[in-house]
């Protein structure tokens, strides 16, 4: 089962992101198209893959205007190079408006599950088992945990608070502390 994640959480995301793309606006939309100029678009694969991103992509254009999106592939679906992923209806300024940031987003997060998927064929049949880390984009652990899910990998601990894992990094510091509390007379050499 692959739990989206929540709508509050990618709102969030998706508004920063537009507010960074357009602090002011799409102005050359706004200084070049009329108001009332409707378009229609597709998302087309340039490439095989594994979709991941559609609530993400949905969010950026709806929270841009009144702009629907109709996805033909879904989270987790693979695709092939040419495929219509989704058709996009509507104003022709909030869309272009969305466009990079709800491009970037889906582009990213199926570049990820697509290298998971392939990470996860390469080991089926044996007892391995695919798993994500939290060396993640900051503040894009959300998603891209999702988008490992979606490529059919699994996840490891979400935070720190999640799970007790003692690495090297909390044993070095284990024995500096140690070394420390010895007589200064003692020569040591450690590394971190």
């Amino acid at each position: 089962m692959r739990l989206k994640p929540d709508s509050h959480a990618i709102e969030a995301l998706v508004r920063m992101a537009l507010l960074e793309d357009a602090p002011w606006g799409d102005i050359t939309s706004e200084a070049l198209l009329p108001a009332d100029l409707s378009i229609s678009a597709q998302l087309v694969a340039r490439e095989e893959g594994v979709l991941c991103g559609e609530d993400v992509f949905s969010a950026a254009m709806s929270m841009c205007g009144p702009v629907t999106v109709s996805f033909v592939k879904l989270d987790s679906d693979t695709f092939s190079a040419g495929d219509v992923l989704a058709v996009v209806n509507g104003p022709a300024r909030p869309m272009l408006r969305a466009e990079r940031v709800a491009l970037n987003f889906v582009q990213r997060l199926s570049g990820i599950a697509t290298q998971t998927a392939k990470y996860v064929a390469e080991t089926r049949g044996t007892k391995a088992r695919i798993v994500d880390t939290r060396k993640t984009t900051p503040g894009l652990r959300l998603l891209e945990r999702y988008a490992v899910r979606c490529g059919g990998g699994h996840n490891h601990r979400f935070s720190l608070s999640d799970a007790l894992l003692a690495k090297d990094n909390h044993l070095a510091a284990l024995r500096n502390s140690r070394i420390a509390s010895r007589p200064r007379n003692v020569p040591i050499s450690c590394s971190t």
